[in-house]
C-alpha cells in the first residue's frame, strides 16, 4: 500500500507561450525541483517530474496530504512569478492511496491513475483526495476534508467520492458539505437549467440534453470558450449527472461554494442549485453561465 500524489502547475501553457520553450522550461524545472524538496521533507518520494509536475509516492496519507496544503501554504504566502510578471503560479493536486506496483523505478496501479485523475479534476489551489485516504487520516486532518460528493473519474465505471481539502483558514466559511444530499436519490426530482432567457426542463427518465455552442444543442451558447458540444446533462441512477466534453472544461459552482468543481472530461451529480460557467471561471469576462436547479 502506498499514497500517491500528483501535483500539478496550473496554465503551464501560458507560460511557455510567454517566455518561450527554453526559458520556460529552466523555470518549471527550477520550480518543480525546489517543490520536490518539500515532498521529500514530509517521506515523500518523487518518482519522476511530469514536465509541468511531480509525480510522488508516501508510506502515509497523513504525510502526502501535509506536504501538500504546505506547498499551497508556501506558493500562496511566498508568490512565485514566471518571469517576474502575470499571474502567480498555481498548484492542483490529486491524492488517493491503494496498491501500487514499482517496476524499474517507476510506480503503476489503480491509485496512480486515480491520483492522476483527481489532479486533473482540481482546480487552481486545490487538493483532491478519495474517502481511501479521508479515512486513514487522523481526527485533525479529517476535519479539514469536505465532501464533493461522489463523482465519474475518467477510466471509472463507478462512481469515486472525492473530498476537497481545506487548507485556507480563511475559506472554511465557504465551504459546502453537499455529500449527504449527493447520496439520496429522488425520482420526482426536476432539473430546470437556464441561459440568454430561455429555460430547460429535464424530467427523471427524460432525454438527455447538451450544452453547446451548436445550434443543434439543448441550450445553444454562440461563444468561442464553449465547444460545438461542450457538455450533456442526464437522469442517471436518481440523480442528473452533468458529464463535460470540451476542450477547455466545465466550473461547476454549487450552491453559495466560491471553489469551483471544475470538470475536464469527468462527470459530476447536480444538486440543490448553482452555475455552470462553459469553458472559463465565472469572473472571466461576459462568461457563459448556464444557471441550474434541482426541485424536488
Amino acid at each position: 500500500m502506498a499514497t500517491v500524489v500528483f501535483a500539478d502547475l496550473c496554465g503551464s501553457t501560458g507560460i511557455f507561450e510567454r517566455l518561450g520553450d527554453e526559458t520556460a522550461g529552466r523555470f518549471v524545472t527550477q520550480l518543480t525541483g525546489a517543490l520536490s524538496k518539500t515532498f521529500e521533507q514530509h517521506n515523500g518520494r518523487v518518482v519522476k517530474l511530469l514536465g509541468d509536475g511531480l509525480f510522488v509516492v508516501f508510506p502515509q496519507e497523513s504525510d502526502a496530504v501535509e506536504s501538500c496544503v504546505a506547498i499551497q501554504k508556501r506558493l500562496q504566502d511566498k508568490p512565485v512569478y514566471a518571469g517576474g510578471t502575470g499571474s502567480p503560479i498555481q498548484m492542483q493536486m490529486g491524492v488517493e492511496s491503494g496498491e501500487v506496483v514499482e517496476i524499474d523505478g517507476d510506480c503503476y496501479g489503480d491509485a496512480v491513475n486515480s491520483a492522476a485523475r483527481l489532479a486533473d479534476l482540481a482546480g487552481a489551489e486545490q487538493i483532491l483526495a478519495t474517502q481511501r485516504v479521508r479515512a486513514a487520516l487522523p481526527p485533525q486532518q479529517q476535519s479539514q476534508l469536505r465532501s464533493l460528493g461522489p463523482m465519474y473519474l475518467r477510466g471509472k465505471n463507478e462512481a469515486t467520492e472525492v473530498f476537497r481539502v481545506d487548507w485556507q483558514v480563511d475559506r472554511d466559511a465557504d465551504a459546502t458539505v453537499m455529500g449527504v444530499s449527493m447520496f439520496k436519490a429522488s425520482k420526482d426530482a426536476v432539473l430546470e437549467m437556464s441561459a440568454l432567457g430561455r429555460t430547460l426542463r429535464l424530467e427523471p427518465r427524460g432525454e438527455k440534453l447538451s450544452l453547446g455552442r451548436a445550434a443543434t444543442a439543448s441550450l445553444s451558447l454562440n461563444d468561442s470558450r464553449v465547444s460545438r458540444v461542450h457538455a450533456t446533462v442526464e437522469w442517471r441512477g436518481g440523480h442528473y449527472v452533468l458529464n463535460d466534453n470540451s476542450s477547455f472544461g466545465t466550473w461547476v459552482y454549487m450552491g453559495n461554494q466560491v471553489e469551483p468543481l471544475v470538470l475536464r472530461r469527468t462527470e459530476c451529480y447536480l444538486v440543490g442549485q448553482g452555475q455552470i460557467v462553459l469553458g472559463c471561471e465565472r469572473e472571466a469576462e461576459s462568461a457563459p453561465v448556464v444557471l441550474f436547479s434541482v426541485k424536488a
